[in-house]
């Protein structure tokens, strides 16, 4: 069953006036997918920047810096618009939008400037309100209809403002624990995001756009490999002796991989919008071997959480703000060549990032890597902008 529905909602959307009925705040996806496109294109160089020396005099852009906005300000806006959009088709009932769609934007913009300039306490204030904010309208509508089947998400969101928190926490000293641990936490619950809703939405998308193709989807299976990554993703984070943290790592690579095969990833070649999501979710498997490889001291934790970040988050990202904003602006889900450019540039990026983690080229692979992400980010900016800041094709809602 697909997770989100992207056919066109049939309700013609009311006139009005004034800042807050601009058409950008008529639905979750329009500002956070612009806003956050904008951002990724912006803060990865702007890193790579000071990685190499050249930004002395702003101070905050650090390694915690990209580490937690990578996380916490990158990927959450994505997540964050694409569930009020979701929620929106669940429930039948309005989230966020207008004025309060639009003073929640506001605060995720404040939190990025307040992570960039702010002093630490105030930035950590500041960003840690958005989080909260933005899951408490999604359990309210949820909560109203009954549907408990996504209320997961919300439980999902709640933890990752704990470990937002922790990592505030930590970075201004009132935790003796690591700001590595905690961003590599919250990549690691956003990995398990993308397992429940990569198993509900890819395979009906490959069924319903390829005629006569049937991707096998089991039940048990699904729950054995999202079971397996639950359990790797404890044991990195609580630091289970590397053996075993690194077998039940493997074991779940190998669930996800032989889940994701049923998904017939093979007849989607000629989709782009299809192949994409079939692409960027075989780097979970990737990502977690990866992660076995470095409990068991053969490769570095950095190479296995750039997999699933460039790999997969950033690939089911794009992929999926693509494919929702053509929905749900009434136009045809089809890629064309400024989507496809967008898919390879990703998928290019994190290959120069794989190889900079072996060591090879190393500064050259890291300007590849932040020249492919930014060039993926500002295509969809130019192209996605005219779409998201305009009403529906159709005159209809969203």
């Amino acid at each position: 069953m697909a997770l989100v529905r992207i056919e066109d909602p049939r309700v013609k959307e009311p006139p009005g006036t004034g800042f807050a009925h601009h058409p950008v705040f008529r639905l979750g996806f329009r500002p956070f997918y612009l806003l956050a496109a904008a951002f990724a294109a912006i803060a990865v160089p702007l890193w790579i920047a000071r990685y190499f020396g050249n930004l002395g005099a702003l101070t905050h852009i650090d390694l915690n810096w990209h580490m937690h906005e990578m996380v916490f300000g990158f990927a959450i806006a994505v997540i964050v618009g694409f569930v009020f959009t979701a929620g929106r088709n669940w429930t039948g009932l309005w989230t966020p939008r207008r004025g309060h769609l639009a003073a929640l934007a506001g605060l995720w913009v404040a939190g990025r400037l307040a992570m960039l300039f702010a002093p630490p306490v105030l930035a950590a204030v500041v960003d840690l309100l958005f989080l909260p904010l933005a899951a408490y309208p999604i359990y309210r509508v949820l909560k109203r209809t009954g549907n408990k089947r996504n209320m997961f998400l919300v439980g999902l969101l709640c933890l990752l403002t704990v470990v937002n928190a922790a990592f505030h926490a930590s970075a201004l000293g009132l935790l003796q624990a690591s700001t590595v641990s905690a961003v590599q936490a919250a990549i690691l619950v956003i990995v398990m995001i993308e397992s429940v809703i990569g198993g509900r939405v890819i395979p009906g998308f490959t069924a319903n756009a390829i005629p006569g193709v049937k991707p096998v989807t089991h039940e048990k299976r699904d729950k054995i490999a999202i079971a397996l990554t639950a359990m790797a993703a404890f044991a990195w984070i609580v630091h289970v002796p590397g053996p075993l943290a690194g077998a039940v790592a493997a074991a779940a690579a190998i669930a996800q991989a032989t889940r994701s095969i049923g998904w017939m990833p093979h007849v989607t070649m000629r989709k782009p919008i299809l192949w994409i999501l079939h692409l960027s979710y075989a780097w979970i498997p990737v990502g977690l071997f990866l992660l076995a490889l470095a409990s068991w001291g053969v490769t570095t934790s950095s190479a296995a959480f750039h997999v699933l970040t460039i790999g997969s988050m950033a690939g089911l990202i794009i992929g999926m703000i693509t494919r929702t904003a053509l929905g749900h602006t009434g136009r045809p889900l089809t890629a064309g060549k400024s989507e496809l450019a967008m898919y390879v540039l990703i998928q290019a990026g994190v290959v120069a990032r794989m190889l900079a983690a072996a060591n090879l080229l190393r500064p050259e692979m890291l300007v590849a890597t932040a020249a492919c992400w930014s060039a993926a980010f500002i295509l969809y900016v130019l192209v996605y902008a005219p779409y998201l800041m305009a009403p529906r094709v159709d005159g209809r809602e969203g």
